[in-house]
């Protein structure tokens, strides 16, 4: 018994440093199809459509009478991961044992984000709106056996975000707005745990189990919560032609709340002993047994400062720079309310602050027709190789986008928009060594090669 008490306390140990944590995904900014062709530039000044409740809430003062917006936009991300070396422990940090396996193909999937929009405004300097958006999102997925199966197998993060707004017009240059903001967030996070390396590492014996996948362990959290925000806003018109937009968004805090269940392969893990009356099998069923899990995570705060100006009937030209606090992204800790109780899982995330700048302009060749055009520079939060993770292997990017508008009449207009995202390949770099949150996940060291491309479609009710 006395090897049976050793591997529970070990396998717990491997939770510590295998599970999964939870995410914030990446940033949506995907919040309208009418300014997607410009790349967002000027998002918090334009002020054209209902999608301003999101961008920018004292934009509804220029709105008139009522309207309503139904969106959609595909977002297929690529991520193509390159080996270098993937090793996990085994013994002594000096002789590392090969992690077989695939490369993973393309984990990036096909995400679909819709944003519902209503817009009412009284004509006596008070303007209303709701908001219905995904400002967070994630979708990675690897299979079980690929060579990072114990830092990731499937990534999904969705956010719901319900966006009530008021705006009041002060003057003739200024408004202001503002809106609460509440968001469901919905996670599901996947990994194998290499069971086999840590009965290997407490008995030789058992050495051929090591980051064997027939002794591998699947480990699935799912996790929601609703929270609260609320958002900020002030448009200045400098000129009927120019106008100036700040706003901003607050950070949300989650406290998720869910479940872990495990698959353990018993069949195989059975025909290894373990101690008297004892085997692998009765040690994984009794430590990986399904339990309660929940971990916080904090929404990063935003800022933009967006100008907007037509030079004439014909042409405009928009610029927006936006901050986002991904600071309070530092770390993760995910707590087991089961046999995994004392065992909670801390991961380091140290992420930055980030910045992105666009720029756009906008062709009106008729009063049906708009066509716009974009460019943009998205920065990464992700500090370096050493603490990027196979879930979100982003990097810089930089937007190329267009886009049309077509208005059927004063009612009904049509809104098209497609962005291309040339992404910098991303490093990877998790070394795996005792005592570190590693240890049990193996070293994978490797570069992704990552684009993404989005495509929307919005259609605009004006009554």
């Amino acid at each position: 018994m006395k090897m049976l008490s050793r591997l529970v306390v070990g396998v717990l140990c491997l939770m510590l440093t295998a599970s999964p944590a939870f995410s914030a995904g990446f940033a949506l900014i995907e919040q309208g199809v009418s300014n997607l062709g410009n790349a967002f530039a000027g998002g918090s000044a334009i002020a054209e459509d209902a999608t301003t409740i999101f961008f920018n809430p004292a934009g509804l003062t220029r709105l008139e009478g009522q309207q309503a917006i139904a969106a959609i936009h595909f977002i297929k991300p690529s991520a193509k991961f390159d080996k270098d070396r993937a090793e996990n422990v085994f013994s002594t940090p000096s002789a590392p044992a090969p992690i077989n396996g695939s490369e993973g193909g393309d984990a990036g999937k096909l995400g679909v984000a819709p944003n519902l929009y209503y817009a009412i405004n009284l004509d006596n300097g008070w303007a209303f709106g709701l908001g219905i958006n995904a400002p967070f999102g994630l979708a990675t997925e690897y299979d079980k056996t690929w060579v990072g199966r114990y830092h990731a197998v499937d990534s999904k993060v969705l956010t719901v975000n319900i966006n009530p707004s008021a705006a009041y017009r002060i003057n003739d240059q200024l408004s202001v707005g503002a809106g609460v903001s509440a968001q469901y967030i919905e996670a599901e996070l996947s990994s194998m745990i290499d069971f086999g390396l840590q009965a290997a590492q407490l008995n030789a014996g058992f050495a051929p189990l090591a980051s064997n996948p027939q002794a591998d362990v699947f480990a699935d959290l799912k996790a929601d919560d609703w929270s609260y925000g609320y958002n900020l806003g002030l448009l200045y018109e400098v000129t009927k032609d120019s106008r100036l937009g700040m706003a901003y968004r607050s950070r949300i805090k989650h406290e998720l709340e869910g479940d872990a269940d495990f698959e353990v392969p018993s069949a195989f893990l059975a025909g290894f002993p373990a101690g008297p009356g004892v085997t692998l099998a009765t040690i994984a069923n009794s430590t990986f047994t399904s339990q309660g899990v929940r971990g916080d995570i904090t929404l990063p705060a935003s800022a933009s400062l967006s100008y907007y100006h037509r030079y004439n009937p014909r042409w405009a030209v928009m610029a927006d720079v936006t901050w986002t606090e991904w600071s309070t992204f530092d770390k993760l800790l995910i707590e087991f309310d089961g046999t995994l109780a004392n065992n909670p899982s801390l991961t380091t995330e140290n992420w930055d602050d980030s910045w992105r700048y666009s720029l756009g302009t906008t062709f009106n060749p008729n009063e049906s027709w708009a066509l716009r055009f974009g460019l943009a520079f998205d920065e990464e939060p992700i500090p370096d190789a050493e603490h990027r993770t196979p879930r979100i292997p982003g990097e810089d990017r930089f937007w190329t986008a267009f886009g049309f508008g077509y208005k059927f009449n004063r009612s009904a207009s049509l809104d098209f928009g497609y962005a291309h995202l040339f992404v910098k390949d991303s490093k990877i770099n998790k070394t795996a060594a005792p005592g570190t949150e590693d240890a049990g996940r193996g070293t994978l060291v490797g570069t992704y090669e990552n684009s993404v491309d989005i495509a929307s479609l919005q259609f605009t009710y004006n009554f």
